[in-house]
């Protein structure tokens, strides 16, 4: 079974509604035929209680992306989501997806979800884990850039004999937008120790509705060094980057080694780094 999801715009503002439908696969007469809705109010406690169920189906671990932020360029990006449940009769299917609102039956302004039937493994007689893969496209799945930020993760298990188990927010995943560098540079190369090394670049993020990296203003990024020989970073200066994304300071040239720029990221925006060696004689 699959949860089958269209999304229908119902104003001009870009708000979307959300009928997700449970329909059945091909299968032995005897299959499992329960239609089932997404449209219960979401909790937002972190692995929430079931919002609908019936029997004594259980999900006992959902993973999604790896457990890390689904972090999104111009173009598609493919991650999967895998759900692990239980029921006496084993595990039918299972199917997921993330989705951008504040409530599943009447607020949802975005979703992201499997065109295809999700893949189980059965571990014993009685579990399964069922992998989804998911394709999540700027411009049209993400189609505007404020999309960015906390979705929910909802679920779904079907038991063998009928009985299912349903959590809109089981969890909650950050959808961000990709950021990165470009132009970074150290120079001059080599450069006598005691000179002065410039560091320039430009800190861009992705935008969903142009498809496009633009420069990010207004952003701390810190400038830091790894001596060479070394295995780790320290923090030399924090520098904000000016309105069109352009960073620029200097430092005095100490020992060899690897300066870069580090962006932590936000709560749209995802971490960032750019390195340039350096040789000081």
């Amino acid at each position: 079974m699959r949860i089958r999801a269209s999304l229908a715009a119902t104003t001009v503002s870009g708000a979307v509604a959300l009928t997700a439908l449970l329909a059945p696969a091909a299968h032995a007469a005897d299959s499992p035929q329960i239609p089932k809705v997404f449209t219960s109010k979401p909790s937002t406690a972190l692995n929430a209680p079931a919002d609908d169920a019936q029997g004594d189906t259980q999900i006992t671990k959902v993973t999604d992306n790896g457990n890390k932020d689904l972090v999104v360029g111009v173009g598609p990006k493919t991650f999967s989501i895998y759900v692990t449940a239980t029921d006496p009769s084993g595990i039918y299917s299972a199917d997921a997806m993330l989705w951008h609102g504040t409530s599943l039956d009447s607020d949802v302004d975005g979703a992201l979800y499997s065109d295809t039937d999700a893949t189980c493994d059965n571990w014993s007689a009685t579990s399964a884990t069922c992998k989804i893969t998911i394709t999540a496209t700027p411009g049209t799945d993400l189609y505007d850039s404020a999309l960015s930020g906390k979705w929910n993760v909802a679920v779904y298990a079907v038991g063998n004999d009928g009985d299912y188990v349903e959590t809109d927010v089981y969890k909650n995943r950050w959808v961000k937008r990709a950021a990165s560098f470009s132009g970074f540079n150290a120079s001059p190369e080599p450069v006598s120790k005691g000179q002065t090394i410039t560091v320039t670049g430009t800190l861009k993020r992705a935008s969903w509705t142009y498809l496009k990296y633009y420069g990010y203003g207004s952003q701390p990024v810190e400038l830091q060094f790894k001596k060479a020989g070394s295995s780790t970073y320290s923090t030399v200066k924090t520098i904000n980057s000016s309105s069109t994304g352009y960073l620029k300071t200097t430092v005095t040239a100490s020992a060899d080694g690897t300066w870069r720029f580090h962006y932590a990221g936000n709560s749209t925006s995802s971490a960032a780094d750019a390195y340039d060696y350096v040789d000081v004689r």
